[in-house]
C-alpha cells in the first residue's frame, strides 16, 4: 500500500482518508476514540475534520470534532502518527466566516487550541469566498506556513474557473498555492468533478481528497427501498439515489464484491481509490467493524474488467 503525495507539498499519506464530521455527532468522545486507535492500528494516518463540525447537532457551536481529535491526542500522545486536515470558512457564528486575513489568523489558533496541537498539517479553505481576494487569502496562509503553524494548504468546494484563478495568483505573486482540492466524487456523483475539474487537477499535480466518497452511505448497500431510509441520520440525504441507475450501481458493486469476497462499500472505495489523479477518498465509519470493511479498500487493487463494469 504506496503512499501518496499531496500534491507537491512533500506530505506523503495512504490513500484513504477518515472523515471526523462523525466525532461529536453521530459517536461521543469514548466511541471516537476506539475509532481512531483501531485507525491508527490499521497503520493509516490521514484524518479530515473542519471547524464547523458540527454545528449542525442542537446544542453544538462548532469545533466539537477538532475537540474530541485533540483530546485524543493529548490522551495518546501520537501527534506524530496522523496527518490532520482541518478547514476554515463556513459559518462559526456571527462574524465568523469567509477566507479573510482578520478571520483566518483568529480562526487558525482557535483549530490549534482545540486540536491541542502546534501545527496542522493540510490547512484548507471550506468554501470559496468571493468577497476576499485571493491574494489576501494566499497571503495569510504564506505568513502561516512561515510560522510553522501550516505545513501546505488546500481548497474545497472551488470551482474550475476559481480553482485556476487562485493557481495563477500563486503563480503570479509567489504566495503558497493550493496543493489539494475536496470535491464531491463517487460512483454516482461523477460529472463535475470528472468534465471540469479532474484535467485541471492532474495538470497541475493538485492532490484529490474526496468527499461523499460513499454517496452519503447509499453505496454501503445498505439503503434499497424507501423503508431503509430510516436506518441512519442521513437516511434523508439518500432517497436522491434510489433510482434505475442507483440500482445498476448496486448491482454492479455486489457483482465485484462478491468476487473479491468483500462489501460494496469496500469496493466502492477501491475505486475511487484506483481513479488517476485521486489522492485518498475520504470516508467514515461509527464502529470499529465498519472501519475495518473501509479499511480492506485500501488492499485491494481492482482488475481492469471490474473498474469497467463499475464504471459503466
Amino acid at each position: 500500500m504506496e503512499k501518496r503525495e499531496l500534491g507537491t507539498s512533500g506530505i506523503k499519506v495512504h490513500p484513504f482518508c477518515f472523515g471526523g464530521n462523525v466525532f461529536g455527532w453521530t459517536i461521543n468522545e469514548k466511541q471516537s476514540f476506539e475509532i481512531l486507535d483501531a485507525y491508527i492500528d490499521s497503520s493509516l494516518e490521514f484524518i479530515d475534520t473542519a471547524d464547523v463540525y458540527s454545528t449542525w447537532v442542537p446544542g453544538n457551536r462548532g469545533g466539537e470534532s477538532e475537540t474530541i481529535i485533540g483530546n485524543w491526542l493529548k490522551k495518546t500522545s501520537k501527534r506524530d502518527k496522523i496527518i490532520i486536515a482541518t478547514k476554515v470558512g463556513k459559518p462559526m457564528g456571527e462574524g465568523k466566516q469567509g477566507l479573510s486575513k482578520r478571520y483566518i489568523i483568529h480562526a487558525v489558533e482557535a483549530s490549534l487550541k482545540r486540536l491541542q496541537t502546534d501545527y496542522i498539517d493540510l490547512y484548507q479553505s471550506h468554501d470559496d469566498d468571493r468577497t476576499t481576494p485571493f491574494a489576501e487569502t494566499l497571503g495569510v496562509y504564506t505568513d502561516l506556513i512561515k510560522q510553522g503553524k501550516v505545513r501546505a494548504i488546500g481548497a474545497s468546494n472551488y470551482s474550475a474557473d476559481r480553482l485556476k484563478e487562485a493557481l495563477q495568483v500563486s503563480r503570479d505573486t509567489g504566495l503558497a498555492s493550493y496543493q489539494s482540492l475536496q470535491p464531491q466524487y463517487n460512483l454516482y456523483d461523477r460529472e463535475q468533478y470528472e468534465k471540469e475539474l479532474e484535467p485541471l487537477c492532474r495538470e497541475n499535480n493538485i492532490g484529490v481528497i474526496t468527499y461523499y466518497s460513499l454517496a452519503s452511505g447509499f453505496l454501503t448497500g445498505k439503503y434499497r427501498s424507501d423503508n431503509d431510509l430510516s436506518k441512519s441520520q442521513r437516511g434523508t440525504g439518500i432517497k436522491k439515489y434510489l433510482n434505475d441507475r442507483g440500482f445498476r450501481i448496486l448491482d454492479a458493486l455486489d457483482e465485484v464484491a462478491a468476487n473479491y469476497k468483500t462489501t460494496p462499500a469496500a469496493i466502492a472505495i477501491a475505486w475511487v481509490i484506483a481513479r488517476p489523479g485521486i489522492t485518498a477518498p475520504i470516508a467514515s465509519a461509527t464502529s470499529v467493524k465498519q472501519l475495518h470493511e473501509l479499511v480492506q479498500a485500501t488492499r485491494i487493487i481492482l482488475d481492469e474488467a471490474s473498474i469497467k463494469l463499475l464504471s459503466k
